[in-house]
């Protein structure tokens, strides 16, 4: 099935402007511009943030595979992204070394806690596996979205470029998400549901404390 994320959304989210982020990502709450400011005062807590973001991502597709083994697509598409968002851990945990900086210790996300609350349990496994897909797109965009706060606004030219190539990476795998979603269930169920998602995703962002030491 084809995705209704049309490819030239796809092509167009790397220059996608402030007023287009609900219309291409489809996050209805766009971050709040103070962020950034607050991510600069604490980049040695956002660098190790973004690391284990990283990490959770490698580890949450493996778990993916883990528990479909047989939905053949979704094997092949993810396989590479484990390997690709380990490499995505490696760089950052480089990047923390050559400013002298240790990995620190991991935090608990709020923000996916929150998500995973609202994941149906039990039930029909076509409606949780869809879910775990709308789940990980979701993170993905938001990830995209913050990731384009600091190419765009933090005052060291070589973090905004470092920050622009993950924002970028984190588009893909937004798409990729939704577009297997609708290979594998139907684009009304899956349009239906990622609105319930968007949703809720909006009202998490407005009740969380803003904070700068932490991609989410």
């Amino acid at each position: 099935m084809g995705s209704f994320f049309s490819l030239a959304h796809k092509i167009t989210i790397f220059i996608i402007l402030d007023h287009e982020i609900k219309n291409i990502l489809g996050l209805q709450l766009p971050t709040d511009p103070r962020w950034v400011d607050l991510a600069a005062i604490s980049l040695e807590d956002i660098l190790t943030d973004h690391a284990y973001c990283e990490q959770k991502a490698a580890a949450s597709c493996i778990s993916l595979i883990q528990r479909y083994p047989l939905r053949e697509r979704l094997v092949n598409e993810l396989s590479p992204i484990v390997t690709e968002e380990w490499g995505h851990f490696r760089q950052v945990l480089a990047e923390l070394r050559k400013r002298g900086l240790p990995l620190g210790k991991q935090r608990k996300d709020e923000y996916v806690n929150k998500l995973l609350q609202f994941q149906k349990k039990g039930g029909d496994e076509e409606e949780r596996f869809l879910d775990q897909l709308l789940t990980m797109a979701l993170i993905e965009a938001r990830s995209c979205e913050r990731f384009k706060r600091l190419s765009e606004g933090l005052h060291d030219d070589y973090l905004r470029q470092f920050y622009r190539r993950f924002m970028e990476s984190e588009a893909g795998h937004y798409h990729l998400f939704i577009d297997m979603a609708e290979d594998y269930i139907d684009k009304e169920t899956v349009r239906k549901r990622w609105k319930e998602w968007l949703d809720y995703e909006a009202q998490v962002m407005q009740d969380m404390e803003l904070r700068g030491d932490r991609i989410h």
